[in-house]
């Protein structure tokens, strides 16, 4: 079997680090994107020869053409990236908000989304490759001044337009909008939401959808 390689961003921990795990036990390799070697290489040893820790900052366009560059010169070519790092606020609301952490969070939450379709569009252009984003239930609502909101409701609607864009070239591009999801995002745990598993196991159906079929969005809440 030829394993086909994702790229994903925000891989030490969570979302990225659980679709991760399923990809490679369902059959590809997988490029660990994100600040914290440490992490990623510990999963890149959990995970063995089908896994390339590749430490970077996602709101590098640079650092991520180089680590896509080498994670394409190690297995090959990178046929789907996964846009998935993420950033909130520790403060809601404009009046009470800080405007360094706003700048941050467009920095990573947009900035850091197109950067990843950018340096992947150059492979999907040859190759019909799969872009998924990271976007978000609160990206589909409104919310009392809410500023992540906000940057989650661009990843929609980018999302969609790149999806147009995209197939063009016979390449895939799909919005992941999760609910509260028990990850390390939050301060205190989450028991009774959603896991990092469930989202990893949504990424994987659109990844393995039929070559004919573009899923635009896979919206996942928890029951409780």
């Amino acid at each position: 079997m030829i394993r086909k390689t994702l790229f994903i961003t925000g891989a030490s921990s969570g979302i990225g680090a659980q679709t991760a795990r399923a990809a490679v036990e369902r059959g590809w390799n997988v490029g660990l994107f994100a600040r914290s070697k440490d992490k990623i290489a510990d999963l890149e040893k959990e995970l063995g020869p089908h896994a390339l820790a590749l430490p970077g900052d996602a709101t590098s366009l640079q650092e991520q053409e180089a680590a896509m560059a080498k994670l394409a010169g190690h297995f090959g070519d990178v046929n789907a990236a996964f846009a998935n790092a993420g950033t909130g606020l520790s403060q809601s609301g404009t009046r009470k908000g800080d405007p360094g952490e706003w700048e941050r969070l467009v920095q990573l939450n947009i900035l850091g989304v197109l950067w990843t379709a950018k340096a992947a569009s150059a492979y999907f252009v040859k190759n019909r490759g799969h872009l998924l984003l990271t976007g978000s239930a609160a990206g589909r609502t409104t919310i009392k001044g809410s500023v992540y909101g906000a940057s989650k409701w661009f990843v929609h609607g980018y999302g969609g337009n790149l999806a147009e864009e995209f197939r063009e070239w016979g390449a895939r591009v799909t919005v992941i909008a999760p609910g509260m999801v028990d990850t390390p995002f939050f301060d205190e745990a989450k028991p009774d939401k959603l896991k990092p598993e469930d989202i990893a196991r949504s990424v994987m159906f659109a990844l393995e959808a039929d070559a004919r079929a573009g899923v635009r969005e896979v919206f996942v809440m928890p029951v409780n």
